[in-house]
């Protein structure tokens, strides 16, 4: 089975800066959804909707394989 470049960076990396990684994702992910919810951005907005979309079940998946492994 091949292993996807996310479970790489998660397993090799060292867990708080991961964690620290993580936490500054996902506050940028929260700041995206507050300005396109405030109206920023309209002719981008289902582009800019997507992509915090994606980084949000991108984030799940690291945490959730960062718990797998024990927080390494």
């Amino acid at each position: 089975m091949e292993r996807s470049p996310l479970w790489t960076i998660v397993s090799e990396t060292p867990s708080p800066d991961l964690r620290e990684l993580l936490q500054l994702l996902d506050a940028d992910r929260a700041l995206l959804l507050q300005q396109i919810d405030s109206g920023r951005w309209p002719d981008l907005r289902l582009d800019l909707a997507a992509l915090e979309r994606e980084l949000g079940q991108m984030l799940t998946r690291a945490s959730e394989l960062q718990e797998e492994n024990g927080g390494r």
